[in-house]
């Protein structure tokens, strides 16, 4: 079995993982950061058990470190992924999700609305709609990793 860790404060998401991995044979451990300093042992630690992949959660205080993440999994060879386009541009291998900036703009303009009057139990609920792949074959090639037509085809971006 593959052994896959990802970073998660998520627990309905990590319920999510483990099933869809029981159902592939995939082997799962969870690495849990709060901290800088957790991030950088929580590598050491991925790299001591050979970690196959890494997959990062969306997390506010993970998506403020993607530079950090993206630099550690390039450095301990861990192709890492994330559900956020932001996470490629630090130099991560690949993410497939919402942009975190369209994110942050609508809390923005949520938070104008209110700050104008609105009652924010009556705001209606806004989900992203839009999800893309975006793949970074500058990380690919650092990890040397060949990704396949196939999926640079479907890619919304690919970076190069």
């Amino acid at each position: 079995m593959a052994r896959i860790e990802i970073g998660l404060h998520d627990a309905r998401w990590l319920q999510d993982v483990l099933a869809a991995a029981r159902v592939i044979g995939l082997q799962i451990q969870t690495l849990k950061a709060g901290t800088l300093r957790e991030i950088d042992t929580g590598f050491e630690s991925l790299t001591q058990a050979r970690t196959k992949a890494l997959l990062v959660s969306n997390d506010v205080f993970l998506n403020g470190q993607l530079e950090q993440i993206s630099a550690l999994a390039t450095r301990f060879a861990i192709p890492a992924m994330h559900s956020s386009r932001e996470f490629v541009l630090a130099g991560g291998l690949l993410s497939y999700g919402t942009s975190l900036t369209d994110t942050y703009r609508q809390v923005g303009l949520y938070a104008g609305r209110i700050l104008k009057g609105a009652k924010p139990g009556d705001l209606p609920v806004i989900q992203s709609a839009k999800f893309g792949l975006v793949i970074n074959l500058n990380a690919a090639k650092s990890l040397g990793l060949t990704i396949p037509a196939g999926m640079l085809a479907i890619a919304d971006e690919v970076i190069e």
